[in-house]
């Protein structure tokens, strides 16, 4: 029975190594004897391990989303969906106002009739979502408030939606392995972003930072075959309006873009057109929320000029047709970042499909692109700390930590040799097969090494001696009592295994709480070090006890052992 036993650890040992093995140097398709050469095992290393930005080199960036602004805007936009809201409901009202100054978020309406304030008030509630504002009635004014409360919540969902949005631009930008998580406190609103291997991060910043916010408008102009009203300066628009920009109303700058080309020689071909104004309605017919895909195409004008193509959701395209259908011979606009791009007038009914045109190079075109079809960052950022880290520095490192680790391994197998002699060579076994499986760990887990990742990992190798001196000990009291060397074994790792299971939980959780409430470096010691204390279990008391099993079925009676 107890070669039966013997036989079945022997096995499971055998083929959690092998495996380990594999995982660590063996290629992530199918594999070829070059593969398994010096070289091949080298780039497969290379390969397997991802390296932090502290070992690769890279950027590090800290922003901070600028929810102010983003409270600001939807106070705004609130506004003019309430004067919408009350106009469509065929409702007098004689002033929609947003106000914003400090920390003080309000709308307030102003009721031409104030016997009709309560079916404002109920067509407001079924067009526009208020409920995280409170309201309150006087004479025949209406006031929404944004508590503080309510202001928090939406900031801290702006900045959670700020995060995702930036983890999509760098996983579609092609940055490897980007770290992405809050950074501070809770009120602070940063999120911390690393790029390793990415030294000349100012593309993916431009990436990062670029707004985009699509809109479709209708444009207020006479209706075609009349030109479209513009105007050659913001103040001559204001003043078609009566000097006041009405909640429903919007004045941008309209400029088809003319960006320089590769193949633009003709420098009276670039740079801006003629800078005209323009009114449009507010809120806009569908924005870039309803947005399907956004791509970059080939224009007909030539092979260097380049336009954006864009689909709408269903609920967009439908939103979209009926709107068109409505509106045949009146002009619409494309609006990009508060810019209208481009204007047509509507000749028949259009659904999901549209594009905007203005010579854009093919990597501009591919950019904007690709921050259509992330969505728009609810808020503007802005960066306050920038640093990089270069390879030659992140190679220093992994030689110096590579070094630390190989001088602590020597001299840890050195003293283990000299001390307890022959039982010493099975505490090196478990050693090196725990430092196997703990590389396999980080591969199999898709962790990142970072240098406080290398240090958990030298750490761990302490940790996994100090299992192998107290089960050697407590074998070396038991043969003092006089017990036999099995019995002496048994009665060593049953009562050591106690004390290892109370060191590793309590480290465990210690490590838990680094990794829940630390940052990137802290949290990589903490992965490192938790993967490795595991591992220790298998290797330093499983692994450890086969091979004293082994050991003792070599001979009937064992009358010393090398301890």
């Amino acid at each position: 029975m107890k070669k039966k036993n013997l036989l079945q650890r022997t096995i499971i040992i055998l083929v959690i190594t092998l495996a380990g093995i594999y995982i660590v140097i063996g290629p992530r398709r199918k594999p070829t004897l070059q593969d398994f050469t010096w070289s091949g095992i080298k780039a497969t290393l290379a390969s397997n391990i991802h390296l932090g930005l502290d070992l690769k080199g890279g950027s590090h960036l800290v922003m901070r989303v600028k929810t102010d602004a983003y409270l600001k805007i939807l106070t705004q936009t609130n506004a003019s969906a309430i004067q919408t809201a009350a106009k469509e409901a065929g409702l007098p009202v004689k002033d929609v106002r947003a106000e914003a100054a400090g920390s003080s978020y309000r709308i307030t309406l102003e009721a031409a009739d104030a016997s009709k304030l309560s079916e404002i008030e109920e067509a407001v509630r079924k067009k526009v979502d208020l409920s995280d504002w409170s309201a309150s009635t006087s004479g025949n004014i209406v006031t929404w408030t944004l508590p503080a409360a309510a202001q928090n919540k939406l900031a801290e969902q702006a900045t959670e939606q700020a995060q995702r949005i930036i983890e999509s631009r760098l996983d579609a930008v092609g940055v490897a392995e980007p770290l992405v998580q809050r950074h501070g406190s809770q009120s602070a609103h940063q999120i911390l972003v690393q790029m390793p291997g990415i030294t000349d991060p100012e593309r993916v910043k431009q990436l990062l930072k670029a707004e985009s916010k699509l809109e479709l408008v209708h444009v207020v102009s006479p209706p075609s075959p009349a030109p479209v009203q513009t105007y050659n300066t913001e103040e001559e628009a204001k003043a078609s309006l009566g000097a006041t920009v009405p909640t429903n109303r919007r004045v941008w700058p309209y400029s088809e873009r003319n960006e320089p080309t590769a193949a633009s020689q003709n420098t009276a071909d670039q740079g801006p057109k003629q800078k005209k104004w323009v009114v449009v309605e507010s809120p806009a017919v569908v924005d870039g929320s309803e947005l399907r895909n956004a791509s970059a195409t080939q224009s007909r004008a030539g092979a260097d000029d380049y336009q954006i193509a864009f689909a709408l959701k269903p609920a967009g395209a439908d939103k979209f047709g009926a709107w068109t259908g409505a509106n045949i011979n009146e002009y619409m606009g494309v609006v990009l970042n508060d810019e209208v791009k481009s204007i047509a007038f509507i000749k028949s009914q259009i659904h999901d499909q549209g594009e905007i045109s203005g010579k854009f190079t093919k990597q501009s075109a591919d950019d904007l692109a690709l921050t259509l079809r992330s969505g728009a960052l609810p808020a503007p950022i802005e960066y306050q700390e920038e640093r990089t880290v270069g390879p030659s520095l992140g190679a220093d490192s992994i030689r110096s930590g590579v070094r630390a680790s190989l001088f602590g391994l020597l001299f840890v197998v050195a003293f283990m040799l000299f001390y307890y002699r022959g039982a010493g060579v099975n505490a090196v076994v478990a050693l090196i097969l725990n430092v196997i499986l703990m590389l396999a760990g980080l591969i199999l887990f898709q962790a990142t090494l970072t240098l406080p990742g290398m240090a958990g990992i030298i750490l761990t190798i302490g940790m996994a001696v100090d299992s192998n001196v107290l089960i050697f000990e407590r074998i070396r009291e038991e043969l003092r009592t006089g017990k036999t060397i099995p019995s002496a074994v048994e009665q060593g790792f049953a009562r050591a295994f106690v004390t290892i299971i109370d060191t590793h939980v309590t480290t465990i959780i210690s490590s838990l709480f680094l990794f829940v409430f630390g940052t990137g470096p802290l949290r990589g010691f903490a992965v490192t070090l938790v993967l490795g204390l595991v591992i220790n279990l298998f290797s330093a008391v499983y692994v450890s006890r086969t091979i004293f099993m082994w050991e003792l079925s070599r001979k009937r009676k064992l009358e010393s052992l090398s301890i």
